[in-house]
């Protein structure tokens, strides 16, 4: 379908590399297949993190997962487990992860515009001690996302530096972001009040 409508693609890797070129020797020695000491530090101090999934047909999604830095448990140079809060249910990562184990992670520091990036394969986990370990209000994850890790490797600051994400002063005044509230609401035929109703009560009652 998106030949259809771009008229020109690129369809090989060869063809690929004579346009993008290939990786230094750095870029190339970078990646490990643990955890070590610099990994650890980072996903301890990282409050944020991207999913990534996809399921047996290939059909991917990506879901933020955010709480105080050390929210991911490490267990060892080569498992982490990342703890299940409450959502909106529909459990699109998990639903993946039964069926396509590979799971890709973003660690994201505030601030800082390197970023972390795993990759392994993916449980879930259902472990009484674990789930324990990552209360919060005296409350468990009903579940957890445990990764057996197969590749880390640090990502370099072009796309935040790009972005000014962290530059306070590039970003747009509030009252001119889009509305959830209104965005939502359009999508699912619900009152915009209502909405905004439903929002308000799940970030202020129902985050743990």
């Amino acid at each position: 379908m998106a030949h259809q409508r771009f008229r020109q693609t690129i369809d090989s890797e060869e063809e690929l590399r004579e346009i993008v070129g290939f990786p230094s020797k750095l870029v190339k020695n970078k990646v490990i297949s643990h955890l070590d000491s610099h990994c650890k530090e980072f996903i301890a101090k990282s409050p944020f993190l991207l999913i990534s999934t996809a399921d047996e047909e290939g059909f991917c999604d990506v879901s933020p997962r955010g709480d105080k830095p050390g929210f991911v448990y490490i267990l060892d140079d080569k498992h982490l487990i990342i703890p299940e809060r409450p959502g909106n249910r529909r459990i699109d990562s998990m639903r993946n992860i039964l069926s396509n184990a590979r799971i890709g992670l973003i660690f994201i520091i505030p601030g800082m515009e390197e970023t972390l990036r795993v990759n392994g394969k993916a449980t879930l986990v259902k472990d009484e001690d674990l789930l324990d370990k990552m209360k919060v209000n005296e409350r468990q994850p009903l579940l957890a996302i445990g990764v057996e890790v197969e590749e880390g490797f640090i990502h370099c600051a072009k796309a935040f530096k790009r972005s000014g994400l962290w530059d306070a002063d590039s970003w747009p005044e509030k009252e001119t972001l889009p509305s959830a509230a209104k965005i939502l609401s359009a999508h699912s035929k619900i009152p915009n009040e209502d909405v905004a109703d439903l929002l308000e009560e799940s970030y202020t009652k129902r985050l743990y």
